[in-house]
Order: C-alpha cells, then structure tokens, then sequence
C-alpha cells in the first residue's frame, strides 16, 4: 500500500504535494512492488471538468499519484493556502523517468500517436540514451477486435513501464479495463508527448512555462482547435480561484472575529 499522506485536495481534486524528484523516487518504489499502478497529471482543464463528471473524478481520485501538471494550479493552491510544492508535468515526468530508466535497468513500453510519430520517438531515445531496454512500442490505432491483443502483447513484453499517449476517453477505458490484467508496475497517460519528442508539435520557450503561458503558446499554435479550453476554460478557472480564495477570505475574518 502507498502512502498518501503527502496528498491534498485543492477545489475537491486530490493532488500529491511532491517535487518531481519525490515523484520519481515514489514511481520507483512502484517499480519495485511489481503491482500495477496508474498516474495522472491534473491541469485548470481536466480539474474543471472532474468538477462536472462524477465519472471521471473517480478515475482521477483513483490513481495511485496524481501530479499537478500546469502553473495555475500551483499558484491556485497557493492562494488558498495549499502551497503546491511544484508544477510536475507529465512530459518532464516522461523525459526524467526515461533517463532514470536507462540508469537502472528498467523497461518501457510506448503506445500511442502515429505509427511515424511512435517510430521517431524510439529512434530518439535509443540515439539519445544507448543504454535503454525498450520493451515495446506500438501505434495508439486499433480495431475494436484487436483490444485484447495489444494489452496482451504489453503483458508479454514484461515492462516495468507503460507510456500511453493516447486521448481521452479512449485511454481511460483501455486502462481501467486492461490495467490490472497488463501487470505493468507504472502506467502513465503522456497526452501529446510523443509528437513535441518527434519534433511533430513545439514546446513553449521555458520563460513561457514558468510564467504560466504554455497554453497560450500551444493555442497560438492550433487557435481553431484550442479556442474554447484556453480561452473560455482558463476564464472559468479564473473565476473558480477568485470564488474560493474569498471563501477562504470570509472564513478567516469570521475567525478573527471570534
């Protein structure tokens, strides 16, 4: 059993106080269990929407580490008086794991994007660190009827990791459905990580990330598709931390006035 002692809940979303070095640290000792577990990274999107679907705050409250991914939810955890130790996103979580990856010895497996975007990551890696034992690698397409095939080939392949990048829902349904059965002792869900890797989408320059702006960046860039979560998304979070850091206002002068 993990302990959760680390965890908080910031706007009804539990989220694991921890620094990316405590992060890996704790996906070792997974590792090391050989049982499986579930990762998660929460940004201002997904945290609007657990709020709405009871469903989908199940799955996230179900995972074993559930990391703060975006800048906002730092500082909105601060302003309630959380304090979030750091924003641990689950690209910088994939590039450190497969470094630690190729320092101990373990297997990852890579499913998820186009076959040339999937293809182009593993010649990045194996080019970039010699050393890695990749278990598998696969494209996030199938047929229905082919499901049980690809969880199996993943459960053959013995890996001590699993990297999905695959969108939602479909990856929450293949993993609640598969994640026991694949036994990978980490899974984690790494959204469009696999294409900024390949070269295929850019990163926001790192004054842009810790400024808070990498989904401004990524909006400039698919503007058309992105319009409604950054622009209308980010107001209604906006809104969100406004609301709850007055309740936490009026809370403390009530306090005071006792």
């Amino acid at each position: 059993m993990i302990n959760k002692d680390h965890r908080i809940e910031v706007f009804g979303c539990p989220i694991d106080n921890l620094s990316m070095s405590e992060t890996i640290e704790l996906i070792d000792t997974m590792i090391q269990s050989r049982k499986p577990h579930q990762h998660v990274v929460v940004n201002a999107d997904k945290l609007l929407k657990l709020r709405e679907d009871e469903n989908l705050k199940q799955i996230i409250s179900s995972c074993d580490i559930i990391n703060a991914d975006g800048m906002p939810i730092v500082w909105a955890s601060r302003l309630i008086g959380k304090k979030l130790k750091e924003r641990v996103t689950g690209i910088d979580l994939m590039e450190n794991l497969i470094r630690y990856a190729a320092d101990k010895g373990y297997r990852p497996y890579f499913l998820g994007a186009r076959e040339e975007v999937v293809n182009k990551v593993i010649e990045i890696y194996r080019s970039r660190y010699p050393g890695l034992k990749i278990a598998g690698y696969r494209n996030g397409y199938w047929k229905p009827e082919e499901e049980d095939s690809v969880a199996a080939a993943i459960q053959n392949s013995k890996a001590d990791i699993l990297f999905v990048a695959m969108g939602s829902p479909k990856k929450e349904i293949f993993l609640r459905k598969y994640l026991s059965g694949m036994q990978v002792p980490f899974v984690m869900g790494v959204g469009g990580s696999f294409d900024v890797v390949a070269g295929h989408t850019k990163r926001a320059p790192l004054w842009m990330q810790n400024c808070g702006l990498e989904w401004f960046f990524r909006f400039l860039q698919e503007p058309r598709r992105m319009w409604k979560r950054y622009l209308i998304g980010n107001t209604r979070f906006l809104l969100l931390v406004m609301k709850e850091s007055f309740k936490l206002f009026v809370r403390k002068r009530a306090a005071l006035s006792k």
